[in-house]
């Protein structure tokens, strides 16, 4: 149990960092990177205490009841393999924060940063622990959105939106496929547990889906571990600032691809397919990335593509298979992280201290910062594989793998020769990037001069990554041969080779493909160094490479081209067009089910109800008929009868014992309609008297148009009456009468469907209503309306306003505002038993408040009341979460609603459930997204000077002295309350 609980602690530390950086100030940069440090260390703390638990092959689990009956759970576990990729990211993690206090400016949002950085945390955490495939496919999705966030940290920047798109849509595609995958996957083996997963290898090898699952999977691996074709994303993502690219882009989030390779090869790997394909990738993308990184000018673009390079190297070994090669896949990983990042964050120190990356300009920075110096040479150097270096290692098990005998392939044979030809490159940059930087001639030209060592807080992370590279290098069985042993478990279990990590094996093979790649790779760089110090650009020569041109082409007639050939071909040009082809399929497809249906049980009978809601309905008709007859000439009157329309719909529910329904229904027509009004006088103006509008075409097509909504509203009734008239037969809707009241403790069914049985849908649709507030919100800040809206013409004498047509009094309205919110308790309490509920309640306080903006002016009524309804969506959504997630408390699936009854004195027994308090987190955001929504279309009208409905005239003057004040106060024009 402790084991469990520490394991669920390690899942939640991440983000608790995030949301408390996320609400702590800029300024306090100190506490920030603090706060960041110290949740990084609680998660090594709490990885060191769980070892004992994963050594050995241990595993350690726990879970969360999500959907019991689809075998969807949150499930978490931790291996040998797992609990050391998760040490290297927490430990990088630790690393990159404190690097980052020193790195980044002090106009930076280093609140938005931190949280960010721990989110990421969060996110990879998912990958990498969890114990269900669709839980990690969606964690591997959450690590592409937020690395693109980080990506476009700099967002003033085009190159960082550039970059963080282009790294979006090749990781999300990826994410996609991986869905896919894992969705089929789970249906061959029969279950979406990893464990059971990993069991089944045989049986997925064997099953006529696997060449699809093995597609789907490697497309997800090579997107996010940066494998050619789909390389050109990560060279782009170096925009980001360094610390982002020595966390995400070196050590943790690349490294999720070849994390999958490793973890999913006892069940897709060993095959025929799997050599072929992620061997050649991974020295396709080694071979191209070496030779990339050589020719590169900018920093941190020679690492990017030898970051490339690495992780071909490792996806190469996962495609070898064999024991030895995952062994060594799974020690580079290791290495690589550690060495990589410390370079970037060398990169990083070099651009701080002298303001460029161009490696055309840098030279003999050992003069200057010697000690920066001392530990890039030694980064470098275990890029290149120099030995007592931790990349020697690893690189040598690499070249003992790559001449092994796999099978009699030709790709098998040549493995030596490329892994040869490549690790000559690795040299060849590793050495010009000590070389060009750090010795020659003093640089003249620097911004930054002279440049100096950085602060030796901000050189600590970078001093112990190197001196983990020294001590793996010279001790690597005492610091590493335990846990590689206890990840290879993981992996290959009962298969797991015996396997010594030390630093002499002999004269072999694998020595003297070293050596000589290191006498080829020093003898290319120093040939050609003039040549590369004297290239006039960045992108001549191959180092563009045209895989972003392909992809920029790809994008261009996806989201471009082939949408507006599409839409040339099969829509209208117009909005009516559009609805008239929709209406026209739908007949269609009615028209072609009809022949051999029994749409008509029985004929209907005509009593005196009936005929009363015919005529009920006759009037709604004529509403229908003079809405579209005065949209065109009178926008108002229109109005006014669509919502008469909506008045028949609420008494149809009403009639149709439906009383919840229209109670809903009520207050949302009025809501509607007042925002409609409100929005009225933001539309262009329309004359009557429009040419060419009574010729015989316009009547044409007018009478086509009411030919096809007869057609189309009466096979709407006829269905509707045959659902309605069909003789009764069980359905869903009797389970939930039956059960109501025992399975959620309510007699309002309509309610305990919204708050029990699918309040997870719920819980979606008032995040999209929040997203849909704030996105007018969002719009209307930048609204600018045209100017004969924005300053509509003055009345002529003898003109009737809208003000004098329509008088409210503002005294009345604030006296009804208590009653409103009288009413709005009264529906949200009694809403689990009888109608009403949360979304009634929000929306009917919604409309008390309007009816005070409507009423007064905007600065008078916000002087007295503080409206803040982001808050309000943000509490709502939330309190539903939380109350979703504290079933699990008692481990009970997500949502689970507990009802029971209470005693109080006096009232007696109370219904109380959690659904109710899930309830009023709806109530919260539909309050704050309706009154959102209003104060944005007020603070419009007041931001261009537009109408502002004024007091009644008998109270103005005492409204007056109030009304100055609370002007004065306002002190500027007011921006929306939010």
């Amino acid at each position: 149990m402790i084991a469990e609980n520490l394991l669920t602690l390690l899942v939640v530390l991440p983000f608790l960092g995030a949301v408390l950086a996320a609400t702590m100030p800029d300024e306090a940069r100190d506490a920030l990177a603090a706060a960041a440090a110290m949740t990084m260390l609680a998660m090594l703390g709490v990885l060191f205490a769980l070892q004992g638990w994963v050594a050995e092959g241990g595993t350690v689990a726990s879970s969360v009841r999500w959907l019991d009956s689809l075998g969807l759970n949150l499930r978490f576990r931790i291996d040998g393999f797992s609990w050391l990729m998760m040490v290297i990211v927490a430990g990088i993690g630790l690393m990159v924060v404190i690097y980052a206090r020193y790195y980044m400016g002090p106009q930076e949002a280093f609140s938005r940063f931190y949280a960010l950085i721990l989110a990421f945390t969060g996110a990879m955490s998912g990958v990498l622990m969890s114990g269900n495939i669709i839980l990690l496919a969606v964690s591997w999705e959450l690590t592409s959105v937020v690395s693109f966030l980080l990506i476009s940290y700099w967002h003033q920047r085009p190159e960082a939106r550039r970059g963080a798109r282009v790294a979006l849509s090749v990781t999300v595609a990826g994410g996609l496929c991986l869905l896919v995958a894992m969705l089929m996957l789970g249906h061959v083996a029969g279950s979406y547990e990893l464990d059971v997963v990993l069991a089944s290898g045989a049986q997925v090898q064997a099953h006529p889906l696997y060449p699809t699952i093995l597609t789907l999977t490697l497309l997800a691996a090579f997107t996010k571990s940066a494998q050619v074709p789909f390389h050109f994303w990560l060279p782009n993502a170096m925009a980001a600032p360094t610390p982002v690219s020595a966390y995400l882009h070196s050590a943790t989030m690349v490294k999720a691809g070849v994390f999958l390779l490793v973890r999913f090869f006892p069940v897709l790997g060993g095959t025929e397919p799997w050599f072929i394909v992620v061997v050649g990738t991974g020295m396709i993308t080694m071979t191209l990335g070496g030779i990339v990184a050589l020719i590169k000018q900018d920093l941190k673009g020679l690492l990017a593509y030898s970051t490339i390079s690495h992780l071909g190297l490792i996806t190469a070994l996962a495609g070898i298979g064999s024991p030895a090669a995952i062994v060594a896949a799974i020690f580079h990983i290791v290495n690589h992280a550690v060495f990589k990042a410390s370079l970037f964050m060398a990169a990083g120190i070099v651009d701080h201290e002298t303001g460029t990356r161009d490696m055309r300009r840098l030279s003999g920075l050992r003069h200057w910062m010697p000690e920066t110096t001392v530990l890039a040479v030694v980064a470098a150097a275990a890029m290149a594989g120099v030995p007592l270096l931790n990349g020697f290692l690893s690189k040598e098990m690499f070249f003992e793998a790559a001449t092994a005998w796999n099978n009699d392939s030709l790709l098998d044979a040549a493995l030596p020769y490329i892994a040869t030809f490549a690790s000559m490159f690795s040299v060849a940059y590793s050495l010009r990037f000590i070389h060009t930087v750090f010795f020659g001639p003093r640089a003249t030209d620097l911004p930054k001069m002279p440049p100096h060592e950085p602060p030796a807080a901000m050189r600590r992370p970078l001093e112990l990554l190197v001196l983990i590279c020294l001590g793996v290098g010279i001790f690597p069985q005492l610091l590493l041969g335990g846990v590689l042993r206890d990840a290879a478990l993981a992996v290959l279990g009962e298969a797991t080779p015996e396997f010594s990590l030390k630093l002499w094996h002999g004269f072999n093979v694998p020595l003297m493909m070293s050596l000589a790649a290191f006498i080829a790779g020093t003898l290319i760089y120093v040939l050609g160094r003039s040549w590369l110090n004297s290239r006039a650009g960045d992108e001549a020569g191959p180092g563009r490479f045209e895989a972003l041109l392909a992809y920029e082409w790809v994008i261009q007639a996806v989201t471009v081209t082939m949408p507006r050939r599409l839409h040339a071909l099969t829509t209208a040009t117009s909005l009516q067009g559009q609805l008239l082809a929709v209406v026209l399929i739908a007949i269609a497809a009615a028209v072609a089910v009809i022949p051999g249906t029994v749409w008509w049980p029985s004929s209907p009978v005509f009593g005196l109800p009936e005929s009363v809601f015919a005529m009920l309905w006759g009037l709604g008709a004529l509403c229908a008929v003079g809405t579209a007859w005065q949209a065109k000439y009178h926008r108002f009157a229109a109005l006014v009868m669509l919502s008469g329309v909506g008045l028949m719909t609420v008494m149809s529910f009403a009639w149709l014992s439906a009383p919840d329904l229209a109670v809903t229904q009520l207050v949302v027509e009025i809501t509607t309609t007042i925002l409609l009004l409100l929005g009225l006088r933001w539309l262009p103006q329309r004359n009557a008297d429009i040419p060419g509008d009574n010729d015989w075409p316009s009547r044409a097509r007018r009478s086509r148009d009411l030919v096809i909504a007869i057609i189309g509203g009466g096979g709407m009734a006829a269905i509707s009456y045959a659902v309605m008239a069909a003789p009764s037969v069980p359905s869903v809707g009797d389970w939930f009468l039956r059960n109501a009241y025992g399975e959620g403790g309510g007699t309002n069914v309509v309610n305990v469907i919204l708050t029990d049985f699918r309040a997870f849908d719920t819980l979606g649709e008032i995040v999209v209503l929040g997203i849909v507030a704030l996105t007018v919100f969002a719009l209307l800040r930048r609204f600018r309306p045209a100017p004969e809206s924005a300053h509509p013409p003055k009345p002529q004498e003898g003109d009737v306003s809208l003000e004098d047509m329509i008088f409210v009094p503002a005294l009345l309205m604030r006296w009804m505002f208590p009653v409103t919110v009288m009413l709005a308790a009264y529906f949200f309490l009694r809403g689990h038993d009888l109608p009403g509920g949360g979304f009634a309640a929000g929306v009917t306080l919604a409309i008390g408040l309007t009816l005070q903006y409507i009423a007064t002016d905007v600065r008078w009524i916000e002087a007295r009341m503080v409206v803040l309804p982001i808050r309000w969506i943000a509490f709502g959504v939330c309190l539903a979460a939380v109350v979703g997630c504290g079933s699990w408390l008692f481990g009970y699936p997500f949502l689970t609603a507990h009802a029971q009854y209470v005693t109080f004195p006096i009232v007696g027994r109370v219904p109380a459930a959690t659904a109710m308090v899930f309830d009023l987190g709806v109530f919260a955001v539909v309050l704050g997204s309706v009154t959102l929504i209003v104060i944005s279309i007020a603070h419009q009208s007041l931001r261009v000077g537009g109408h502002r409905s004024r007091p009644p005239a008998d109270i103005a003057a005492a409204q007056a002295a109030d009304i100055a004040a609370a002007r004065a106060a306002a002190k500027q024009e007011a921006e929306p309350a939010a």
